[in-house]
């Protein structure tokens, strides 16, 4: 069954970006289950766990309405990671989240899709900030943090069963982001 009318359809020069369908599965558990790829994400997590949080992205997309997008090469279809707004029960914030597989690494999607994003939820869903939470050994998200105009706002505590997990919340406002595009 396509599940991918439970949100927009986002298009860049190179991708789509769309709700997860269960096709997406099997590479986002590799994804999961590598722990290079998913160190900072919460893995490396096995397939049954991984499951789970793959469920849960879907899920926010019926309860919230709005989630990560899958994000989808638009030239070979294969799928390359997820971004997206996130915002779970005690988040400190409205996140605009990535995680890629490794495969799609230093090719410019990330910028690409985050910006794409950020901009559907301060013009869609109303956003007037936007976070991303951020290990501080995560250097490569602090890069594209700083790409996208965000700064780092100090230290940050994620929910349970995250609470050890240090990171910084990193963020700009809408008005930030409209200036930088400007």
């Amino acid at each position: 069954m396509d599940r991918s009318n439970l949100g927009p359809t986002l298009e860049t020069p190179r991708l789509i970006l769309r709700p997860p369908v269960l096709a997406d599965f099997d590479p986002w558990a590799e994804m999961m289950a590598d722990e290079e790829n998913s160190g900072f994400i919460g893995g490396p997590l096995v397939r049954s766990a991984a499951w789970r949080g793959f469920v849960g992205v879907a899920g926010a997309w019926v309860m919230q309405g709005f989630s990560m997008f899958s994000v989808v090469d638009k030239s070979s279809g294969q799928w390359l990671g997820r971004i997206g707004p996130h915002q779970p029960e005690g988040w400190p914030g409205s996140e605009v989240g990535w995680g890629l597989h490794k495969t799609a690494w230093g090719k410019g999607y990330a910028i690409e899709a985050a910006t794409a994003t950020i901009d559907w939820v301060f013009d869609h869903l109303g956003w007037t900030d936007v976070i991303h939470t951020i290990h501080p050994d995560n250097t490569p998200s602090q890069k594209l943090a700083i790409a996208l105009g965000s700064a780092n706002r100090g230290p940050g505590r994620l929910p349970a069963p995250f609470e050890a997990s240090p990171v910084d919340v990193w963020g700009q406002t809408r008005e930030e982001w409209r200036a930088r595009a400007g």
